[in-house]
């Protein structure tokens, strides 16, 4: 039995493909399903991980510079 025969490659290829149009199908349906946030729901989140975002990095700035200082203060006890 040759790959030929068979399909070999291509009949490979084209069975990956043959069950496209449904999945299409299917993803259309499912985000008719899906409840999307309001314009403005979607605004305040976005702000919100603005500013923990903005928080997290001045706190593990600040974290980040006293462990500095204390290794660095360690690091010139050896000396």
């Amino acid at each position: 039995m040759s790959a030929v025969s068979s399909g070999g490659f291509f009949g490979k290829v084209g069975d990956l493909f043959r069950g496209v149009p449904e999945f299409v199908q299917q993803v259309k349906a499912e985000t008719l399903k899906v409840s999307w946030p309001t314009r403005r729901e979607t605004i305040v989140t976005t702000i919100m991980v603005v500013i923990m975002a903005f928080t997290l990095g001045i706190f593990f700035f600040a974290v980040d510079t006293v462990f500095s200082r204390i290794v660095q203060a360690l690091l010139s006890t050896l000396d």
